[in-house]
């Protein structure tokens, strides 16, 4: 019990970061949660993160970053306006240049946090595509973070694996 008290203790660090890791989970659980249609989005998304990142032989310090990226990737949505972010129809043009601040908002709120920095990349980054014509830097191939291509791959996965108001689902298997 002394070693739980001791702030230096190997057991009160892996307390705090079991933590962190849970507050972060509830963090996506509740971003999830304003949008009903992606309900369990950002679990899913952690999870398929972390076997993509397993089967490429990444590192685990890696793991925990990417999946905490996975988790607060659309953390920047609670400032895009519920006119743009629930909109059912197509977006404008316009509409479109503010939901593409989330990428932003997301990366500048995050990158406050010192322990978050590597996260913060995967948020500003889980947009961009291989072919340089995502946003918001148009990033290029290996100029894309690895834990926001690896991202892509997982969010992509998820999309077509989940009913959305305009399609059911997948079989993961045409999915793959």
């Amino acid at each position: 019990m002394a070693e739980l008290n001791n702030a230096n203790s190997p057991a009160h660090s892996s307390d705090l970061r079991s933590l962190y890791d849970e507050l972060l989970e509830v963090l996506g659980v509740a971003l999830d949660f304003r949008d009903n249609e992606t309900a369990g989005h950002s679990h899913r998304v952690a999870r398929y993160c972390s076997e993509i990142a397993k089967a490429m032989g990444c590192p685990s310090e890696d793991l925990i970053q990417f999946n905490r990226g996975a988790y607060l990737h659309d953390l920047g949505k609670i400032a895009i306006p519920d006119p743009v972010l629930f909109k059912k129809g197509k977006l404008s043009p316009q509409e479109w240049e503010v939901m593409r601040t989330h990428a932003w908002i997301g990366y500048n709120l995050v990158s406050r946090i010192s322990l978050l920095a590597p996260v913060a990349e995967i948020l500003l980054a889980h947009h961009e595509h291989y072919d340089g014509t995502g946003y918001p830097k148009g990033l290029k191939g290996d100029e894309i973070p690895l834990g926001a291509r690896i991202f892509a791959v997982a969010d992509t996965l998820d999309a077509m694996t989940s009913d959305r108001p305009y399609r059911k689902a997948r079989p993961f298997s045409t999915a793959r």
